[in-house]
């Protein structure tokens, strides 16, 4: 795995510039650009005022979907770019660094098979990333999100790690004030669950630490206000955070988030932020079913860090604090759900992603989280 470069843009005018900079060191003139928001067509026009060659790819889905990726390689391939450039949120990220692993793969051997499938080889470009939201960690991990005949897998692989990282808080002042609710809660969800992890390390601690204490510092700030200090903040703790998961992996928060994202049209970090409190009571109220290695007593103490870090004097305490801060940001539960909900969002569930969790849940155990974290699906069933 290659060591990222980070640079740190305070404005949004100086990033062609930086990415001019980035494509000067490989010798290149040519850019493969993922992106369509606002800022993408100053953006492509800054660089092409520099002698860059610019072929832009817009047609993703906010959910990455194979065949926009697939439709994504061969305009890649077609154009023979010197640099992969991503600008966006998740969805943009995930799409790109999807185009460039897929990239690698010559051809499939059948046509039953998939890029899903294949093994890829070292990346034929370097990828330069620029997060326009403070939550999804995508700049930092190896891993991707690409969904598949309705199902949604994970790309992992060294090689999808970003090599050009850029930190352009303005960016976050156009994000209305849910985006900004959620992806910082994303972000906060993600340093969590990352401590708790069966994967935790030492580093993926500290980690995790760094960015919860930056989120909190800084939260308040960021969502009331543009300032450039506070943004930069949480840019960077949803950075760390994301250096945190590229190491453990998420949990079930996050796995039991996906379904109830799409059910309800609720953004990711809405979706993790209203399961993790209901998930960490459960499993502090089960704390004999743990499936760290390290033990009870370790997972224990693990919970009572994660509160301190919080501000709380013990987990329980940290929980009410979680479920106070998500009634403040007006963050809500789903209230319009059907009597089938409830049999689909435990079908979802990413099993891979519950071996990470800390105490082993099965398919009751989901079920009854779901209740918790939606109340009117137990309305729904007549109890």
């Amino acid at each position: 795995m290659s060591e990222q470069q980070l640079y740190r843009v305070p404005t949004i005018s100086g990033l062609a510039e930086t990415i001019s900079s980035a494509l000067a060191e490989i010798e290149g003139t040519k850019v493969f650009f993922v992106g369509r928001g606002s800022y993408a067509k100053p953006l492509i026009e800054d660089l092409q005022s520099q002698g860059i060659t610019v072929e832009v790819f817009r047609g993703y889905a906010s959910n990455p979907l194979y065949e926009d990726v697939v439709n994504g390689v061969e305009a890649f391939k077609a154009f023979q770019p010197d640099l992969l450039v991503s600008v966006g949120g998740g969805s943009a990220l995930d799409t790109a660094k999807c185009i460039q692993l897929f990239a690698t793969v010559d051809a499939l051997a059948d046509s039953e098979e998939t890029y899903l499938d294949a093994k890829y080889s070292e990346a034929v470009v370097p990828h330069f990333v620029v997060p326009t939201t403070a939550g999804t960690g995508s700049d930092a991990t190896t891993f991707a999100v690409v969904y598949y005949k309705g199902d949604k897998y994970s790309v992992d692989s060294p090689q999808a790690l970003p090599n050009y990282v850029a930190l352009v808080p303005e960016f976050l002042h156009g994000l209305s004030i849910y985006q900004k609710r959620a992806t910082m809660l994303d972000a906060l969800c993600q340093a969590i669950e990352s401590y708790w992890s069966v994967n935790s390390t030492d580093e993926s601690k500290a980690y995790s630490v760094k960015a919860i204490n930056l989120i909190l510092a800084n939260y308040r700030t960021y969502l009331s206000s543009t300032d450039d200090d506070a943004a930069e903040a949480l840019l960077e703790a949803a950075y760390i955070a994301g250096q945190a998961i590229n190491i453990t992996k998420t949990t079930a928060p996050h796995a039991m988030s996906y379904k109830m994202s799409g059910l309800y049209d609720l953004a990711h970090g809405h979706a993790c932020a209203i399961a993790l409190p209901k998930v960490w009571r459960y499993m502090l109220e089960n704390l004999e079913l743990c499936s760290d290695p390290r033990g009870v007593e370790y997972l224990d103490q693990a919970f009572g860090e994660i509160a301190s870090y919080l501000g709380a004097d013990n987990p329980s305490q940290a929980i009410a604090w979680l479920e106070k801060l998500l009634a403040e940001l007006d963050m809500r539960s789903p209230k319009d759900t059907s009597p089938e909900d409830l049999e689909a969002l435990v079908r979802s569930i990413n099993v891979q992603r519950l071996a990470n969790n800390p105490v082993a849940l099965d398919s009751e155990a989901i079920e009854l989280l779901y209740q918790w974290i939606i109340p009117s699906l137990t309305q729904d069933k007549g109890e």
